[in-house]
């Protein structure tokens, strides 16, 4: 079932919920591939009715980026969505979502500021407000998001508890293609050339990973082994690498043994910007043991 427009969402889930089905979200910007693809089939394993929405949304988009020629193909994505399982496609129009006169937003403070905060400013403010909206329409019990995106699966942790919305929220590991990349719907930009340099977002997460398995404890040389990985491909410009505390993104000079980390990398292969994570646990010393 194809939806597009508000009233008929609301009054759909409000069936739902009526007759104890456990609805499950799939938020989505469009133009599917296999990362959407397992997000809904466990969706629809885990639930009784899965929605899949696609939107593209304009608020998290700034001056200068892609929004316009982001990729679109709504049959392709109705038929990749109800293949996956899916119940309904959620697809509203943009003057649905924002009519005239709109102006509320939402800010989820420090835990957007930093990394793809400070180099897309106002980008999780765009990402919170459509998710506050599409929650309120649907009213799911459970919201699935892809660990690719893991400082926003952070956002919308903080969304979900700050404004007690009822929901669960599950986050599926990256699906990769079989040479590492993470799928994403950006990599239609790359070039054959580029698609191959691309690459070097996983080899560099996987040197960091390396280095901590060794036992690498300093955040500069973490950092270090996967800056130097990435600048030895030519068409490769790095925006940011990071090694930080998984749950607050905090960045100390050294981390501990038992501290959960996250690698966050955001790079631009040509004119495409890709990002990428690894989340990782630092072992302790087998001498202390």
């Amino acid at each position: 079932m194809l939806i597009t427009a508000l009233d008929e969402m609301q009054r759909w889930s409000d069936t739902a919920r009526s007759a104890s089905k456990i609805i499950g979200i799939v938020p989505t910007m469009g133009y599917l591939h296999d990362g959407h693809r397992s997000l809904i089939e466990t969706a629809a394993r885990e639930c009784d009715a899965v929605v899949t929405t696609i939107f593209v949304n304009p608020l998290q988009f700034g001056a200068g980026e892609d929004y316009e020629r982001y990729p679109r193909n709504l049959e392709r994505d109705v038929a990749i969505a109800r293949d996956a399982g899916t119940t309904v496609i959620f697809a509203p129009s943009r003057q649905a979502m924002y009519p005239d006169g709109y102006t509320t937003t939402i800010d989820v403070g420090p835990i957007a500021q930093r990394f793809e905060g400070t180099h897309r400013p106002g980008h999780f403010r765009g990402v919170a407000t459509v998710v506050a909206k599409l929650f309120n329409l649907i009213k799911p019990h459970v919201a699935y998001f892809g660990q690719k995106d893991y400082q926003q699966t952070l956002v919308i942790a903080r969304l979900i508890s700050d404004l007690n919305f009822d929901i669960t929220l599950r986050v599926l590991p990256t699906v990769r293609e079989s040479d590492g990349l993470a799928m994403s719907s950006r990599n239609v930009y790359l070039s054959p050339t580029e698609r191959a340099d691309a690459t070097v977002l996983y080899r560099a997460l996987q040197a960091a990973l390396e280095a901590i398995a060794r036992g690498e404890r300093e955040r500069l040389h973490v950092e270090a082994h996967m800056r130097s990985v990435i600048e030895s491909v030519p068409t490769a410009q790095i925006d940011y690498v990071a090694a930080a505390r998984a749950e607050t993104l905090d960045q100390p000079d050294v981390f501990v043994p038992g501290e959960k980390i996250v690698l966050l990398l955001a790079v631009r292969i040509g004119s495409t910007r890709l990002i990428d994570n690894a989340l990782t646990t630092i072992p302790y010393d087998s001498s202390s043991t």
